[in-house]
């Protein structure tokens, strides 16, 4: 008996020592990723960002493999990047300390000569595209009333600017015709939470016709002219659960002449399209469970040039696994596709598909500071069921195990009683996956993150916060609660509203399926999410306050009195869709802010913020860690001066994140 107890003991140590993290998580903080890919026109150039100094930057690759070029060099990170459709320039944009009022520049091809076209800091310029001469870029700006954003073009070579449309909404620029004539736009609705009209403007006679009426939510995005120049192509979810490709044709001059068809039937979302300005196919993504599919259909031109075929002789791109693909980008003549890959076991790279040959490249190849790329885990699509008998999906990360070797170098007695031990476990290997694999485990301590948005998908990314923590023995169930898109237009909105407090119950199922399948403690069980996850997070100690060892709030949202009141203008009406009326449902929203069950807490937790919020203001944070501290509760703070919706400059994350490491080892282990 006594033996079996040592064992039993020793076990429990190696388990300690084997869950112990072999890279610091400076290490992980410092992997970088590459992404927003623009490709010159006549496929030779690459433009990107990458944040290998520290924060998004633009560097440059001549293709195929000529050595990455640092173009810029700020201290704020670059929001995009993009090419002319003449290859004789190149667009970006950044915003100032986080606070998303982004700054319009362009430079020369060869990445010389940066000239800021906009410097209106308290203005937010809305890049929407190029002209088809090149000549001019277009944006939506909330220069007229910071509540609406109006469309501008402007003249790069002389910065002269010209009110293209002016309508009090959020309107944003989608395509123009080639000749200027006529201007698509897209406006949020202002009824239902994601929802938005396309529009066509006649420049010449201020004629505005509505291009997509409907009745319900729906979504209209992806826009592209097709080649004919007198097409469009765009996925909608109107009258479907899921976005489809839609085609409309016989655009101008008479609008009244048109047709639409669905040219696609998935049970998921079509996602990311590109239409290269010549070439035979164009590409799309669909949403497969969180997954991207890649595909290329080719396209006819029959009598007026239209697209009769796009269901046939499609090509699905074997991609580097399972993972995510964004940022897609064609040569002129289409023979050349650049697009971004992420998958939860490689961070973000920027790959090229030659179209005639089918090859894929990987061109770039961002640094993972040193960490064995098999170190990573990539998760488990589960699903668990809720109280009114749904199913939820979501991500189960498991931590990896490595059991050690007979003979390894311990102190004699210690050794001797390891390799005791460690022939017993290898014994056992089966059960307990064996060397260097993911276990179901007994007793873990796990995190669950809650995804923002709410409008948001947890999807399978790489996300070094995760990996470190894995590393050091958590797991981590990331779900997609009611509310989340990707899972059709039924589901995301189950959470409008009054029934906002539903997904939250999600939460608290999420936790039984981890007490009764998942292995988890039942004591170390903690929660954590920004932005709207951050009102999750809030929301979730509120409400089922005996769940949870410990929780992390970032940027999130305590009292919608407040934040509604405090945040951005042009915001606030597209909030109140989602989440409730000021003039209505006042009494509602604050009966369901965290900040009126305060006393409730009892989860240590730690506040996270920047203080150039525009969208969730920081004094959200201040509220909370207030009303706790007055308490005597536990409670942990840090403010960054230099950050809005979110923690993104390196320096502040490496200053941030022990810090949240050390609280959770705190209070977790």
């Amino acid at each position: 008996m006594k033996r079996q107890i040592a064992v039993l003991v020793i076990i429990l140590f190696l388990s300690f020592v084997a869950f112990g993290q072999g890279y610091a998580i400076q290490q992980y903080l410092n992997i970088r990723s590459a992404s927003s890919p623009t490709i010159a026109p006549n496929g030779k150039r690459l433009f990107y960002l990458t944040n290998v100094s520290g924060t998004s930057q633009v560097w440059m690759i001549d293709l195929p493999d000529s050595a990455p070029k640092q173009i810029t060099s700020y201290d704020d990170n670059v929001g995009f990047v993009r090419f002319s459709p003449k290859g004789d320039l190149v667009a970006f944009g950044k915003a100032r300390g986080g606070d998303e009022n982004t700054q319009l520049f362009v430079m020369d091809s060869d990445g010389t000569n940066v000239r800021q076209l906009t410097d209106a800091p308290r203005i937010r310029h809305n890049f929407g595209g190029w002209s088809e001469d090149g000549k001019k870029i277009y944006f939506a700006s909330n220069k007229r009333d910071p509540q609406f954003f109006d469309i501008y073009s402007m003249t790069v070579a002389d910065g002269s600017e010209e009110l293209v449309y002016q309508f009090d909404g959020s309107n944003s620029f989608a395509a123009a015709s080639r000749n200027g004539r006529y201007i698509i736009f897209s406006r949020s609705g202002i009824e239902f939470s994601l929802d938005n009209n396309l529009y066509i403007y006649d420049r010449e006679t201020n004629k505005e016709t509505l291009l997509t009426p409907h009745s319900d939510a729906s979504q209209f995005g992806d826009v592209e002219i097709l080649p004919d120049g007198d097409s469009l192509l765009f996925t909608s979810n109107n009258d479907r659960e899921f976005a489809a490709l839609t085609q409309v044709d016989d655009l101008w001059p008479n609008l009244n002449a048109r047709s639409y068809t669905i040219r696609t039937d998935e049970s998921w979302d079509v996602e990311n399209v590109a239409f290269p300005e010549n070439g035979s196919q164009f590409a799309y993504t669909i949403n497969r469970e969180g997954f991207s599919d890649l595909r290329l259909r080719k396209y006819e031109v029959n009598g007026k040039p239209l697209i009769t075929n796009i269901l046939s002789e499609e090509t699905k791109i074997d991609l580097p696994g399972q993972g995510i693909v964004g940022g897609m980008n064609f040569s002129a003549d289409g023979s050349r596709l650049v697009f971004t890959f992420v998958s939860a076991k490689s961070n973000s790279d920027v790959w090229l598909y030659e179209v005639t040959s089918k090859k894929l490249t990987q061109v770039t190849r961002s640094d993972r500071a040193g960490i064995n790329a098999d170190s990573f885990v990539a998760p488990d699509l589960i699903k668990f069921k809720t109280f009114d008998g749904r199913e939820i999906p979501a991500w189960y990360y498991r931590p990896r195990i490595s059991i050690p070797k007979i003979g390894d170098k311990l102190p004699s007695k210690v050794g001797d009683i390891v390799d005791e031990t460690v022939r017993i476990v290898k014994d056992k290997a089966g059960e307990l996956g064996g060397p260097g694999k993911i276990i179901a485990g007994r007793g873990l301590p796990v995190i669950v993150s809650v995804h923002g948005g709410p409008e948001g998908q947890e999807r399978p990314g790489f996300n070094p916060l995760y990996q470190y923590y894995l590393s050091r023995g958590y797991a981590i169930l990331a779900p997609n609660v009611r509310g989340s898109t990707g899972y059709g237009k039924t589901y995301t909105h189950l959470d409008d509203v009054r029934k906002r407090e539903e997904s939250v119950r999600d939460l608290s199922f999420a936790v039984e399926w981890l007490k009764k399948s998942g292995n988890a403690d039942p004591k170390r069980i903690a929660v954590m999410g920004g932005s709207y996850g951050g009102y999750m997070t809030m929301a979730a100690i509120t409400l089922y306050p005996d769940l949870w060892a410990a929780a992390v709030d970032t940027v999130g949202i305590v009292n919608w009195e407040t934040f509604l009141r405090n945040t951005s203008g042009y915001r606030r009406r597209q909030r109140e869709v989602e989440y409730g009326m000021l003039d209505r449902d006042l009494a509602f929203l604050r009966e369901i802010s965290p900040i009126a069950k305060i006393d409730r807490i009892k989860t240590p937790l730690f506040v996270i913020h920047g203080k150039n919020d525009p969208r969730v203001p920081y004094t959200e944070a201040e509220q909370v860690v207030k009303a706790l501290r007055e308490r005597g509760a536990v409670v942990e703070y840090k403010l960054f001066d230099d950050e809005g919706h979110g923690i993104s400059k390196l320096k502040n994350r490496l200053e941030l994140y022990p810090l949240v490491a050390d609280f959770l080892d705190k209070y977790m282990k």
